[in-house]
């Protein structure tokens, strides 16, 4: 009789855990998916479609690479080259 107790005792603790941890859990969710909205939002604002965030990625930094060689292709070699002589 005292074995089923300490039975029913443990399944009601390992039961009370269970829910913190589903509570916690589900809080943790909502959080996340809030934080989602967030920055579907901020993406919206920024003209950028979520699906297509990888390939606008890809493209900012092909700009950013563009914008490096041009600078510099635009600076002065020659100057530059005999001032380390």
């Amino acid at each position: 009789m005292e074995n089923n107790e300490k039975k029913l005792s443990e399944l009601k603790n390992d039961l009370e855990r269970a829910k913190n941890l589903k509570y916690k859990a589900e809080a943790r969710l909502e959080n996340l998916n809030k934080q989602q909205e967030e920055l579907i939002s901020e993406l919206k604002e920024l003209d950028v479609n979520p699906d297509e965030l990888d390939n606008e990625i890809q493209n900012l930094e092909q700009e950013i690479n563009n914008l490096f060689k041009k600078a510099n292709e635009l600076l002065p070699k020659d100057i530059l080259n005999s001032n380390l002589k």
